[in-house]
């Protein structure tokens, strides 16, 4: 199964992708990883992923969609893959849908995490991380362990937050989620791919939620 999680910033999506993992033995493909992997393995994508980073520049469709190329044909034994933080506009939707069809390979589901903007800047800019592990916590939801010991990785932690999880700069962020996402709802579900979740539930049950969306 291949699926697509949408969602706004802090609305979970690296929390539930981690979790469908462990459960169906799934490949997240997170953006930001795959180009550090790339930047760092000394392949001639990498070579290219590097030059283009420490130019300045911004990674060009064409890059990312090589590097999840590289991801599909490397095959393995898996449950498939969940595209996080791609694609992010119509172009790379064409794109990715393009990719698939060469590879003999769908998109099962398009997942949207729909969340209350005023209830995730709360949530967000009470935002902690786990430096060793990046297991989120929240001071309203999931305190830092009194011990300072984290729970995922069970080691005595530094827990920091983002510099950008502030009301105003969330706010932005939103903003151009918001501008860049919407046609993707609009194409998925014209597609039929697109299924919808309450995105601020309790962990536990925004998993179940997309258990069920995914059955």
């Amino acid at each position: 199964m291949n699926i697509i999680l949408l969602g706004p910033p802090g609305a979970g999506k690296g929390t539930q992708a981690r979790l469908l993992v462990e459960d169906r033995n799934m490949v997240q493909l997170s953006t930001g990883d795959m180009l550090r992997e790339a930047r760092s393995s000394g392949t001639e994508m990498g070579k290219k992923v590097a030059a283009v980073m420490d130019a300045g520049n911004l990674v060009t469709d064409e890059i990312v969609i090589g590097l999840i190329r590289e991801k599909l044909e490397a095959g393995g034994d898996h449950g498939g893959f969940i595209f996080d933080g791609f694609p992010r506009t119509l172009a790379q939707a064409d794109a990715l849908g393009n990719l698939l069809e060469e590879e003999g390979q769908a998109l099962d589901a398009v997942v949207e995490m729909q969340v209350d903007d005023d209830e995730l800047v709360s949530r967000i800019t009470a935002r902690s991380t786990c430096a060793n592990c990046g297991e989120v916590y929240n001071d309203l939801t999931k305190p830092i362990p009194a011990d300072g010991v984290c729970t995922s990785c069970g080691k005595k932690a530094e827990f920091k937050r983002r510099a950008d999880d502030n009301e105003e700069s969330l706010k932005t962020r939103l903003l151009a989620y918001y501008k860049q996402t919407s046609p993707l709802l609009g194409y998925y579900y014209a597609k039929g791919d697109l299924k919808t979740v309450n995105g601020l539930g309790e962990i536990g049950e925004v998993a179940g939620a997309i258990k069920s969306a995914l059955a």
